[in-house]
């Protein structure tokens, strides 16, 4: 257990967060499936790291912890690998994810995925072949990661791949994302309101590529400006047009009083003084990993909170609605509600000090809580849970002030 304080609701300093792990581990599958490139400014995070590793391994079983990217990604790759034969497991969380939309898609298309477990959930054996359909039908209106492993997979089928979507689609700025990868290297893609078409990848050589830091990661920055008295932070390594969906927060975070400025790749972020809005209302359908960082602002703040879209939250890596209602309810707020696909934060006068948070080996549960230690001291449990996605999250705060200490 970590317990984090601030003596001063002030914060200066600059900060450099390593590249987006949803850019990197694209990048890294989609070179797996084309030829060789450099890739700068990969993440360092585990759930990357765990993509590295699985894919320069040799072994029959992989074990990819809780990295969800890593098990949906290479689920395709896997199936499609001539010959091959491997395992996909992970953690115990990982053994109760959903994945039976994507296994049916690809065994559609001439994959052979069978259950090792339980029916439509990993572990998972794939005997790698070589897939000649190139037509597939889903649901959109689930995790977005199945429809970008399918499109990177299309990137290697001879004839590309049509993917007819049977709903509307959630999260579409990680779809854009993954078409612009895939076009940045030299691929094609065609996104329509129902169908994806992935035209034939031509083999070339391809240029290098480099990552843009993380927005998820920063938007925890901007939760901390927002609750200080007054701050200057700059972070690294940003860009004004970001194809990142959660680069969204640099707009919502005006109404909390976060001024972002651009300047050589970095963005500064300024406390200015608003007029806080009593309620905050927002649909979050493409941007759900924001939630955890939104709501525990307005909590830190005395604002009420509504946040919809959210249905995708209750397949992470752990259901995240159900664990923001537990953790925010020790606070001792007037009241909070989640159905399944919302959470409404009706806040009191008065937040609650000395609170032990718990993070449910999520490593958002940790980083969204950390900022309300500008207001209070606050222990948050298991904090090693950060390494999935952002390791250097506890070093940066200690550089720009804070104490932290074990418990």
């Amino acid at each position: 257990m970590y317990l984090i304080s601030k003596e001063e609701r002030s914060l200066r300093g600059e900060i450099k967060i390593s590249g987006s792990k949803s850019e990197s581990n694209r990048l890294l599958i989609l070179r797996a499936y084309t030829s060789f490139f450099k890739i700068f400014n990969l993440s360092d995070s585990d759930d990357t790291n765990t993509m590295i590793s699985a894919l320069k391994s040799e072994d029959e079983k992989i074990d990819i912890g809780h990295a969800g990217t890593a098990m949906r990604f290479l689920t395709s790759y896997y199936s499609s690998i001539i010959n091959s034969s491997k395992i996909l497991t992970g953690s115990e969380r990982m053994k109760q994810r959903p994945i039976s939309i994507l296994v049916d898609a690809l065994n559609h298309i001439g994959a052979e995925i069978e259950y090792l477990e339980s029916e439509g959930y990993p572990p998972i054996k794939l005997k790698g072949k070589l897939i000649t359909n190139n037509v597939v039908i889903l649901p959109a209106n689930v995790s977005s990661q199945y429809i970008s492993s399918l499109m990177m997979l299309g990137v290697s089928l001879e004839d590309g791949l049509k993917i007819n979507l049977s709903t509307k689609i959630t999260s579409l700025p990680y779809i854009k994302m993954t078409k612009i990868l895939i076009e940045r290297i030299g691929g094609e893609v065609i996104i329509k309101s129902d169908k994806i078409i992935i035209k034939p990848f031509i083999a070339h050589n391809i240029s290098d590529q480099t990552v843009e830091s993380d927005w998820s990661s920063a938007s925890y920055f901007y939760s901390l400006v927002a609750l200080s008295d007054y701050s200057e932070i700059t972070i690294s390594t940003f860009f004004k047009k970001s194809i990142q969906g959660d680069s969204r927060i640099e707009n919502i975070y005006r109404k909390f009083g976060v001024e972002t400025s651009f300047r050589d790749n970095k963005i500064h972020l300024k406390k200015v003084n608003v007029e806080l809005p009593e309620i905050i209302s927002i649909n979050l359908q493409d941007n759900p990993d924001l939630a955890q960082t939104i709501i525990i602002t307005c909590l830190g703040l005395g604002v009420d909170c509504d946040l919809q879209g959210l249905h995708t939250l209750k397949i992470k890596e752990t259901d995240r609605l159900i664990a923001l209602k537990k953790e925010i309810e020790k606070f001792d707020v007037d009241r909070v509600e989640v159905t399944d696909q919302s959470i409404i934060l009706k806040n009191n006068s008065k937040l609650k000090s000395n609170v032990t948070v718990d993070t449910y080996n999520d490593h958002r549960m940790a980083m969204s809580f950390a900022p309300l230690s500008l207001i209070n001291p606050i222990i948050i449990r298991n904090p090693e849970v950060v390494s999935k996605s952002y390791s250097n999250f506890w070093k940066d705060l200690k550089s720009v002030g804070f104490n932290i200490s074990k418990k």
